[in-house]
């Protein structure tokens, strides 16, 4: 079963590298307040989860230099636990402006989060 999740994984990764969604245009200070809005959000993923790739596909269509952490490292495996309270990826970490954090799960809700913030 690790073997075919895993070629599987592959697949999505290749296939995800071949039709790459292009980036929607913008100025450089409009494209400037959207990277500096963008600093406080974290996606906590793995690279082969297609939920993950699904999430990171829609920020590069809408251009954002979304951060990512590999929660399969144990330090950020640790903070999600911590901090959203599940293992489950994908995860975007929203700091609000007052020091708040809001933990968003469902790739849905993380993609539709974005498009309405920033699209």
């Amino acid at each position: 079963m690790k073997v075919i999740r895993w070629i599987l994984g592959r697949v999505i990764l290749l296939l995800n590298a071949l039709f790459s969604p292009k980036s929607v245009k913008r100025s450089e200070l409009e494209q400037k307040e959207i990277d500096d809005a963008v600093a406080q959000i974290h996606l906590y993923q793995f690279d082969a989860c297609p939920f993950c790739v699904k999430v990171r596909r829609a920020a590069k269509r809408l251009n954002l230099p979304l951060a990512t952490r590999d929660a399969k490292q144990a330090q950020w495996e640790q903070e999600l636990i911590n901090g959203g309270g599940h293992r489950k990826v994908p995860c975007l970490r929203i700091e609000g402006n007052n020091g708040e954090v809001e933990w968003m799960y469902e790739s849905n809700d993380i993609i539709s989060y974005l498009e309405k913030r920033f699209a």
